[in-house]
């Protein structure tokens, strides 16, 4: 038990207690835009599956971002990365807000369920360059930290995702607010990207503008194509 207690005394130290502070709050401030990203992927299945496309979508977003963590530093080597990871979160939010409810019977339902699933794992890679770099970053090299950082982060995005889930299901207006936090991230992702950050820097209006346009876009857009889509499904509706 000796080797156990100057374990301890050697790890748990107030800078790796700090650390791990740290830690949590940045787990508690960016798993919220990937909690919103499981909730609308996973608003459309039933009942019965929208759990297991919680869990499953969790476990494969934190495999994928355990990936992303061991191999921060060569991430960061990548031209673009951030820009194009903000052009496809992008384009992730449209798909969520224009998704159709296709769960007709089984086959349909299992369809969805790994479509679903999908969404969420590629949507938290996207994402999950911030939280991965900002754990990095608070870990100071230390694996036992990077660790924690991501288990701590499993059930932050499973509840909230859930939490999130049955708010939309009784405000759908939350949908587009969701769809809105992942815009703004797109935006922030596309600025700060290294390549054309020191562009808009230089040009500092250009994002007051970009925000409202991505939103407007986006958002605007998307409630058109649903407007349509019900549109055109009404004579069916009169017909039958």
């Amino acid at each position: 038990m000796e080797w156990l207690s100057a374990f301890a005394a050697e790890t748990f130290t107030t800078q790796f207690l700090f650390a791990l502070a740290s830690i949590i709050v940045i787990d508690i401030v960016l798993a919220g835009d990937n909690a919103i990203v499981i909730a609308l992927a996973a608003r459309n299945l039933p009942p019965a599956l929208q759990k297991k496309a919680i869990i499953w979508g969790t476990v494969g977003a934190i495999v994928v971002r355990t990936l992303m963590t061991l191999a921060v530093v060569w991430l960061l080597r990548i031209p673009g990365l951030m820009l194009v990871g903000g052009l496809a979160l992008l384009w992730i939010a449209y798909r969520l807000l224009t998704a159709e409810d296709d769960g007709h019977g089984d086959g349909g339902a299992n369809t969805s369920f790994i479509a679903a699933i999908k969404t969420i794992v590629i949507a938290d890679a996207v994402m999950g360059v911030d939280n991965v770099l900002a754990v990095a970053g608070a870990a100071h090299g230390s694996f036992l930290l990077v660790v924690l950082g991501l288990l701590i982060s499993v059930p932050i995005m499973v509840w909230g995702s859930r939490i999130i889930l049955r708010l939309m299901e009784r405000y759908p207006v939350i949908i587009y607010i969701g769809a809105g936090v992942l815009v703004v991230t797109a935006v922030k992702m596309v600025t700060g990207e290294p390549l054309v950050k020191p562009w808009f820097e230089a040009n500092a209006w250009v994002p007051w503008v970009l925000y409202p346009l991505a939103l407007a876009a986006i958002l605007g857009g998307s409630r058109m194509i649903i407007g349509n889509r019900m549109r055109a499904k009404e004579p069916e509706s009169s017909a039958a």
